[in-house]
């Protein structure tokens, strides 16, 4: 298998097999692996697989189309109440959402990165949508399922965006 990290492509085209239990999991189990500021792990997850509710995460954010034929929509959310620095939680929870990206590659499945945080229209609405008490903090939809489509690694490394010791 190619370099997972290489090879990790945003996916939004999937077929309607379902993503079973142990890979939900495994998905889940990569996302809280993810390093933290102070091993703070302010990150909850919302696993989303009702298509009634899958179907209406795309009326709060325009960008989420894919989310209705995705099997599984992981929902990234940070809770500063459990953070020591809050001001970290967006890394953590990008951090999280990477290896839940990475992980997807890992068991052939396709993933996408869709951006909730920090705009606030589409963190009211996933709030509102999934019930989410006020101090959670919806970060990011990942839509997860088996692909439809296939793309090739890509090579982004860009020697002119190199600095070295200084600017």
């Amino acid at each position: 298998m190619d370099d997972p990290v290489f090879a990790r492509r945003s996916i939004r085209a999937y077929t309607a097999e379902p993503v079973s239990d142990e890979h939900v999991e495994r998905l889940l189990r990569a996302g809280m692996a993810a390093p933290s500021a102070g091993n703070q792990q302010p990150w909850q997850f919302v696993v989303v697989t009702d298509p009634a509710t899958r179907a209406l995460i795309p009326t709060v954010h325009p960008y989420a189309a894919m989310v209705e034929q995705a099997p599984l929509a992981i929902v990234v959310c940070a809770v500063e109440a459990q953070a020591r620095w809050p001001q970290y939680c967006v890394q953590d929870c990008a951090a999280a959402t990477e290896n839940i990206l990475i992980e997807a590659v890992l068991l052939g499945l396709g993933a996408v990165w869709l951006g909730v945080y920090p705009l606030e229209e589409r963190v009211q609405g996933l709030r509102r949508l999934l019930a989410m008490p006020d101090d959670v903090t919806p970060f990011a939809v990942v839509p997860v399922g088996h692909p439809a489509e296939r793309k090739q690694p890509a090579d982004r490394y860009r020697p002119e965006r190199v600095h070295r010791e200084r600017w």
